[in-house]
């Protein structure tokens, strides 16, 4: 309220002929709302102030523009627009660097004084819009639109509110002691309730943003309520302020001195823009009054903040506690985005995002159809597994996308503290919540889509097991309480789309394995990761480099090339990397200024590749009894697998080589028991397996190799070999074995059929159970190809093994054995 003085010094210059009529009464005040307002109006720039309706002050006129304006104004009918300049700094400001809203204004009087500047006293009469500038020399004029101010009801809460703005007005009047006692019998004696918040916003100790912000509120209720606000602080300030000068009164020792900077310095911190403790709890208060939440979580909150409201500031807990109530607020409860159920719009986001895919994509359109026609359902636990790089975390992105969701992505690689899921107890130093209840803050939603990556890569150690704790995450059963520790208050998650990317799934907790609906993400076809280069890969690599479409075309056979000789993975992320590696090389080309063709051959590949790094897997035709070709799933795809078997004159001695795993020593185990039981079955004279040494290996013997999938190979080679009958050409085959001679059927069958399409072959051999498996391959991708599908071992050899034998010593010496006993 520093400015009444101002205003006070002002009136002896006032005369008794003066239209002055500093308390204006509520009948001066409905007369002065029904002027007219003129249509356009000359523009006067305030730097320093913001008049009120109603209100009369005095302004030094210093600009040449200015000048002119007041002396042809007050030569006519006296009425101008006051408008505040938004940047005091400007000298001479331009139209659009004015508020949009002002106060018409009355000049009263006009005075030289002494020192050769022009004062106006002026009296604002009604607020205005500014619409358009009509001129802008010699000074600004515009046309306006009357601001039309809300009157709200006289109700007691309104009354209250007045009657405290009188009160506080007048309190800082008398501990305020440059103001004059008159101003508070002026404030006393204001009748109209307009004026009275026009007067007190005008005169009160605020900067001209906030005044201007006042001027701009239509609704009576709600200036009145700013101008309260600003009341406050300036009491609480200013009974701080002679709080603190009543204690240094006293001997200062030590302490006092101590507490009186602590206040001092908590002043300054409050004039910087800091919240007192109470201004704090207010505004907690206020923004839990606006969210929408459960009876149980509103009456948690409401408890905590009493909580917090009986600590004291200066204690270490009171911080933890604020932390506390501000995350209870922020995060979103009962809030929740629109799903988008344009089925046929989804569909395009899928394909265009991600090629191929039909099985992950068909059953998220089924999940959107459903979600559609009940519009309530519990979401679905999703796992895609896969090998790296097929693209199961940027179909995560694809999801939202389509659903119109938030996405939120959890890396879970490497998380051995139980409390990363559930949160700390609010008890520890430094506890904080979850990172479930972390990730639905930062996504301001409770139907996010939340990718939970590496799921089969958390680890436990002393401090818990992340992979229990995630039960209860990713039950539907259950989600919808999930309790943090740090929260401490049930939180609704079966809204949220869980999905878990996984590598695979053998490390996945069984009974988490369990809440979640498995989606094999298998690898792609040469085709398909041809078409996948030329949509996603090349256009983003040169986007990525700066270079256009045009600098840069592979062709088919030329991307073909680089996945065959320059990848072997299931997935994409190498083929992007070689990708960028031809792009940088024609990037580095343009920026020397070099001649290329943009049009890259094969030939192009080496050059910038460099030599092929892999060979193709071409099948090995052979003429060796004992050489089966099978068909392996690694983590990067499928490949193909020659398994050898040979006979040496021994005691009937088995010896595994080729880094095998205990599962391959096993299936070898089992074959060769199996051949000794059915000898007769295949036309073996049993004497052979005591009177020669087997001796099966797996090349590649640096490469650890293991898994069910060769039972029968392992079986096959070693019939081979002591029968010496050849494999026919072009064949493979996969599968487990009993040693009762049943096929059992294995997994990774679309990568093994595609490694077998590498190698050309043929003719494959599964199981009958796996006859469902290859329903799921395009046709297209193997229509050249011939499948036989088998339950026993005894079909395995007739398809496998021709009736033409290899020369070999061994039958002769079963011959000369046989013949020794007959003599």
């Amino acid at each position: 309220m520093n400015n009444l003085l101002d205003f006070n010094q002002s009136l002896p210059i006032i005369n008794e002929d003066t239209e002055f009529f500093p308390l204006m009464s509520q009948e001066d005040e409905e007369e002065m709302n029904n002027e007219q307002t003129p249509e356009v109006l000359s523009i006067l720039p305030l730097r320093n102030t913001v008049l009120f309706p109603g209100v009369v002050i005095p302004i030094t006129v210093g600009r040449d523009k200015s000048i002119k304006l007041i002396k042809d104004a007050y030569k006519g009918d006296r009425t101008i627009g006051v408008v505040s300049q938004r940047d005091v700094a400007i000298e001479d400001p331009a139209f659009n660097q004015l508020n949009i809203v002002g106060t018409v204004a009355l000049i009263i009087k006009m005075l030289q004084m002494p020192d050769g500047s022009t004062t106006v006293i002026i009296q604002g009469k009604q607020r205005f819009r500014l619409k358009e500038e009509v001129q802008s020399e010699p000074y600004i004029k515009a046309t306006i639109d009357k601001f039309e101010e809300i009157r709200p009801k006289a109700d007691k809460e309104f009354k209250a509110m007045v009657a405290s703005i009188k009160e506080m007005a007048m309190q800082i009047i008398q501990l305020s002691p440059n103001l004059p006692s008159e101003a508070s019998i002026a404030i006393k004696n204001i009748e109209s309730t307009s004026f009275l918040i026009n007067f007190i916003s005008s005169n009160m100790n605020a900067d001209v943003p906030v005044k201007q912000q006042m001027l701009e509120l239509a609704n009576l209720r709600d200036r009145a309520k700013m101008v309260l606000e600003q009341l406050t602080a300036e009491l609480q300030m200013l009974e701080l302020k002679n709080q603190i000068q009543s204690k240094v009164r006293t001997d200062l020792d030590k302490q006092q001195r101590e507490y009186f900077l602590n206040q001092q310095l908590k002043t300054i911190q409050e004039e910087l823009g800091g919240n007192s403790p109470d201004l704090e709890l207010e505004n907690l208060r206020e923004r839990a009054a606006r969210k929408k939440w459960s009876k149980e979580v509103k009456e948690h909150f409401i408890k905590e903040l009493d909580k917090l409201g009986r600590m004291n500031p200066a204690a270490a807990d009171y911080s933890v506690q604020v932390n506390y109530l501000e995350l209870v607020l922020e995060l979103p409860w009962s809030e929740f985005s629109k799903d988008n159920f344009d089925l046929k719009r989804a569909e395009r986001i899928l394909d265009k995002d991600h090629y191929g895919l039909d099985k992950v994509k068909r059953r998220i359109i089924e999940y959107l159809a459903v979600l559609k026609l009940k519009n309530n359902m519990k979401a679905p636990i999703l796992c895609l597994a896969g090998p790296p790089g097929v693209g199961k975390t940027s179909l995560g992105k694809s999801i939202a996308r389509a659903l119109g969701r938030k996405y939120v992505r959890i890396a879970l690689g490497g998380i051995r503290d139980e409390a990363e899921i559930r949160g700390h107890r609010k008890t520890y130093i430094g506890a904080m919540p979850g990172r479930i209840i972390q990730s639905l803050k930062k996504a301001g939603t409770s139907n996010p889509v939340f990718v939970l990556d590496e799921i089969d890569k958390v680890g436990n150690d002393f401090r818990g097991d992340p992979s229990s704790a995630l039960l209860e995450v990713l039950d539907p059963e259950q989600n919808n309480a999930f309790n943090d520790h740090y929260v401490e208050l049930d939180y609704d998650l079966s809204n949220v789309m869980f999905i878990a990317t996984a590598n695979s799934l053998s490390s996945i907790q069984p009974a988490l394995l369990d809440r979640m609906e498995i989606i094999e993400v298998n690898g792609y076809t040469i085709e398909e990761k041809i078409e996948i280069a030329k949509q996603h890969l090349l256009p983003k690599q040169l986007d990525q480099h700066g270079l256009k479409k045009k600098d840069v075309m592979l062709k088919p056979p030329v991307i073909e090339k680089i996945i065959e000789d320059y990848t072997r993975e299931s997935g994409v992320r190498g083929l992007e990397k070689k990708i960028g590696s031809v792009v940088r090389g024609i990037a580095t080309k343009i920026a020397m200024d070099q001649d290329y063709s943009s049009a890259l051959t094969k030939a192009d590949m080496e050059t910038i590749l460099g030599p092929p790094i892999f060979d193709k897997d071409l099948y090995e035709g052979n003429e060796v009894a004992g050489v089966v070709t099978g068909l392996a799933w690694t983590q990067v795809g499928g490949d193909i697998l020659f398994i050898e078997a040979s006979l040496s004159p021994g005691k009937g001695k088995l010896s595994l080589t080729g880094n095998l795993g205990d599962v391959m020593k096993e299936s070898a185990t089992i074959a060769m028991a199996y051949l000794r039981a059915h000898s007769q079955k295949f036309g073996i004279d049993f004497r052979l397996f005591d009177q020669w040494d087997v001796h099966v290996h797996v090349p590649a013997g640096a490469t650890p190799k293991d898994g069910p999938s060769a039972g029968i190979t392992m079986l096959t080679a070693l019939t081979s070999a002591f029968t010496q009958r050849k494999v026919k050409p072009n064949l493979a085959m996969t599968g487990e074995i009993t040693l009762r001679g049943r096929v059992l059927p294995v997994g990774g069958i679309k990568e093994k059929i595609l490694a077998a399409k590498r190698a050309n072959i043929k003719d494959i051999i599964l199981s009958k159970s796996n006859h469902k498996d290859i329903l799921e391959i395009k046709e297209d991708y193997i229509k050249d190809m011939s499948f036989h599908y088998v339950t026993d071992m005894k079909e395995v050899i007739d398809l496998a093994l021709s009736n033409d034998k290899v020369k070999d010593p061994i039958d002769l010496t079963i011959r000369e054995s046989v013949n020794k006993e007959v003599a």
